[in-house]
């Protein structure tokens, strides 16, 4: 069999590995580049939407299974990389950045914070350019929680400045605008002032994923990031006590009449495993996070547990995702970044509607 028809055959057999997240198959969406087939030997790339994709190695060894396969096939090489799209932009504002998400809460105490911080860090670890913005004016927690002396920041041309940088996340936080241990007392006109600069007089550089830290409620900062900022999509933190269901039920219902789409909701302090036990005890009820998200139909994109590390990490400014990787709190918020990152391309996908076309290099 010449090189030009084994070719044409893998690209058959690829076309029956379809993306779970987004219901199509791998050729159609683009993701297969850079074939070169040289006397039985096989290399290409499979580009992903994302280097967070939850189903990239599942992609990988199914692609290589379906090539093997084939009659003719001596090796197979599969190269599994990532671009992470853009979502459409309808304000001229963060134009470097890809996708900005949203993180909320209804009420304070949840966990937000830590949640928006963690998200960040998970992001990043899986390759992307990430860039963590805390905007709960009033209580700015993120310089604590990644260790960044409270300083600020560094001014370059036309005044606009730089982020700090941590742990390989550019961060941008009201703390930084304060001397150490003193409040910020701002009226709700200078609120909106504050956020402005985030937006237009920071230099962000290129991000594939702006993470912006919400105040607690649905307040004057809210609105005016969601009315301002092109936000790709919004994750609701919730925890299961049924008042904090009420509140989060409030958060989700604010995003969606600004026509911001809810990526899912997430449970914390959704259950303990106690040391030496791995079962879950559900201390503070269970299902109340898959409820609502099954009431709005959106997406229940996971449940974070209890572990003292956490809160450890958060005070020494080491997150627990760099402290202990194999922690059960870190792999749950290595599966959220998975999560966020898919639903993410799957708003992206409904928004492009457009078929990839695989050009055999064969062609003339």
């Amino acid at each position: 069999m010449s090189d030009q028809a084994l070719q044409e055959k893998i690209i058959e057999a690829l076309k029956t590995v379809e993306d779970p997240d987004l219901h199509k198959n791998i050729v159609s969406l683009g993701f297969v580049k850079n074939m070169k087939v040289e006397n039985g030997n096989v290399s290409y790339d499979v580009e992903l939407t994302t280097p967070a994709c939850p189903v990239k190695e599942q992609l990988k060894s199914e692609c290589e299974t379906k090539t093997k396969a084939i009659e003719g096939v001596a090796s197979v090489s599969v190269n599994m990389t990532a671009v992470v799209r853009a979502s459409e932009h309808s304000q001229p504002v963060l134009t470097g950045v890809k996708n900005i998400i949203a993180v909320a809460s209804g009420k304070g105490g949840v966990g937000k914070s830590t949640v928006a911080t963690n998200l960040a860090i998970a992001l990043q670890l899986s390759g992307a350019k990430v860039g963590l913005m805390d905007a709960d004016i009033y209580g700015p927690s993120i310089p604590l929680m990644l260790g960044i002396p409270i300083s600020p920041p560094r001014v370059g041309e036309n005044n606009k400045f730089f982020p700090h940088e941590k742990y390989g996340l550019k961060v941008v936080s009201a703390a930084f605008l304060t001397k150490q241990g003193q409040p910020l007392m701002l009226r709700g006109p200078m609120l909106g002032g504050i956020i402005q600069q985030f937006l237009q007089n920071v230099e962000w550089g290129e991000l594939d994923y702006l993470i912006i830290d919400l105040p607690p409620g649905t307040g004057d900062v809210q609105l005016t990031l969601t009315q301002k900022a092109p936000i790709s999509g919004a994750v609701v933190v919730t925890t299961p006590q049924e008042v904090s269901m009420i509140d989060a039920d409030k958060g989700v219902k604010m995003f969606q009449q600004v026509k911001v789409p809810l990526l899912g909701i997430v449970e914390n302090m959704s259950y303990f495993i106690c040391d030496g036990c791995d079962k879950k005890h559900y201390i503070f009820k269970s299902g109340g996070g898959k409820t609502l998200a099954e009431t709005f139909k959106i997406p229940f994109i996971g449940e974070i547990p209890i572990i003292s590390e956490v809160v450890i990490g958060g005070d020494s400014g080491v997150p627990i995702l760099l402290s202990d990787p194999q922690s059960p709190a870190s792999v749950a918020y290595t599966h959220l970044a998975g999560q966020v990152a898919a639903q993410l391309s799957i708003q992206q996908a409904k928004e492009d509607k457009a078929e990839a076309t695989f050009d055999l290099a064969w062609k003339e």
